[in-house]
């Protein structure tokens, strides 16, 4: 067994250094983003693409620069998040630490379908240990530097922590479930389990808005109802069965807007973050949250989880083929006898990393389209194409805002903020009828 207190050791001196990050604020849009224009006030002489272009140039250059650096360094993480969780299944197969955990999870129980709990205990500790510089430098270092992140170290190992825990639970019950579908059906498993994840990830999202979130954030309804009386008008004109909207105080960790519509049935919630409710107009809080109502209404939910069904059936048939490939291959060397020896789940875990690496485009690809529907139907639903651009500009503070056509395809699992503020403009030329002349700016209350 690897010796863990060399790896706590190594966590507390980063921890140490951590105490010392200077974060820097977040550049905001030296202009008041909430006044339309000259070029996007609605007019018999209404041009997209310059109204396009006067939004765009709100953002200062500062700004601009800082929202590229951030997002193109992003591009990296994919390959070096990738690179690193290679390393750390190729470390635990080949120094045998694998091994050595499905040993120690032998010797606590005899029994050999309860065997998978102690490994997963096991397993999801090293992998948060070995894991956690990059975990380190990517969501709290780094955050801090482009003044994203409004947490201190400790508040945010506390958030760290919580979601060991919920891993450890979320991976104890899966091993258990998959490993006993392995045992059962060694010719079929890959089908069995297959059904078996889908069935897991559907409870997840279901349980999520209700049992995970209040985990990590503490949601409450909004009692507001110049926020929540537009909302629930919109709610309600499009079928959706709510009559609360809820917050979640998101500002005790980060700078970003966010809103969402999750769950399903009973367990479905409006849910908006504090930093949207305290940054945002009335009007872009509106078209946020018409887009939101779009994934609900255009059941997304239910289409990205027909298609992660064929991903994950797919994914599971790719499995089936080549772990039986690499056991023949090095199956002794690990120590791993079978699929059915909770040691393999390293090389499940590598071989799992090098498909969801090779697919990045294609399901950056799937997510965009469906963005770019919820962002027509909140286009319609809110009747608020300046409150729209307000959003994009609002997500320029950390998504570039004009990328290439393909570094759009490759890198975007949502429209770029160009696209997205030309798109509302179109729509305002289309529907210019609705707009007064007279019109100059969008205010807050």
């Amino acid at each position: 067994m690897f010796d863990f207190s060399k790896k706590i050791l190594a966590f507390a001196l980063i921890a140490g250094a951590a105490l010392s990050a200077s974060a820097q604020p977040a550049i905001q849009p030296t202009v008041d983003i909430t006044k339309v224009p000259a070029a996007a006030q609605a007019s018999p002489q209404f041009d997209t693409d310059a109204a396009t272009e006067a939004y765009m140039g709100m953002m200062p250059p500062a700004a601009v620069a800082r929202s590229n650096a951030y997002f193109e360094g992003g591009y990296w993480l994919i390959l070096w998040d990738f690179l690193y969780g290679v390393a750390v299944s190729l470390l635990l197969l080949n120094l045998l630490w694998s091994a050595r955990m499905r040993d120690m999870a032998v010797r606590v129980t005899r029994y050999r379908w309860l065997q998978p709990l102690p490994y997963a205990i096991l397993f999801v500790l090293a992998d948060t240990v070995l894991g956690f510089p990059l975990e380190y430098y990517e969501n709290y270092a780094r955050e801090h530097k482009y003044g994203l992140a409004t947490q201190s170290f400790g508040p945010w190992m506390g958030d760290e922590f919580k979601e060991l825990l919920v891993s450890l639970v979320i991976a104890s019950i899966a091993m258990l479930i998959l490993f006993a579908i392995v045992r059962r059906f060694p010719n079929s498993w890959w089908i069995w389990g297959a059904a078996a994840t889908m069935c897991l990830m559907t409870i997840l999202i279901a349980i999520g808005p209700v049992f995970l979130q209040p985990i990590f954030n503490s949601p409450k309804k909004l009692e507001d109802p110049k926020i929540t009386a537009p909302i629930l008008r919109m709610a309600h004109a499009n079928g959706i069965p709510t009559n609360d909207v809820w917050q979640i105080d998101a500002s005790r960790q980060t700078t970003r807007m966010s809103a969402n519509v999750s769950g399903f049935g009973n367990t479905m919630r409006i849910t908006l973050n504090d930093n949207l409710i305290q940054r945002g107009s009335p009007e872009e809080i509106q078209a946020v949250m018409g887009h939101e109502m779009g994934h609900y209404v255009m059941n997304h939910i239910s289409k990205i989880l027909m298609f992660f069904l064929i991903l994950i059936v797919l994914s599971f048939a790719y499995l089936f083929w080549g772990i039986k490939w690499a056991l023949s291959r090095w199956g002794e060397r690990w120590q791993i006898s079978s699929v059915s020896d909770p040691a393999v789940v390293p090389l499940v875990m590598l071989m799992v990393s090098i498909l969801m690496f090779v697919l990045t485009p294609i399901n950056n690809s799937f997510v965009r389209m469906q963005e770019k529907e919820a962002d027509m139907f909140g286009l319609n639903a809110s009747r608020q194409p300046d409150g729209f651009a307000q959003a994009a500009i609002h997500l320029g503070e950390y998504r570039k805002m004009r990328p290439g056509p393909i570094e759009e395809f490759l890198f975007y699992d949502h429209p770029s903020g160009y696209n997205r503020i030309h798109s509302a403009m179109v729509w305002k030329s289309q529907n210019l009828e609705l707009f007064k002349p007279s019109t100059e700016q969008i205010s807050k209350p």
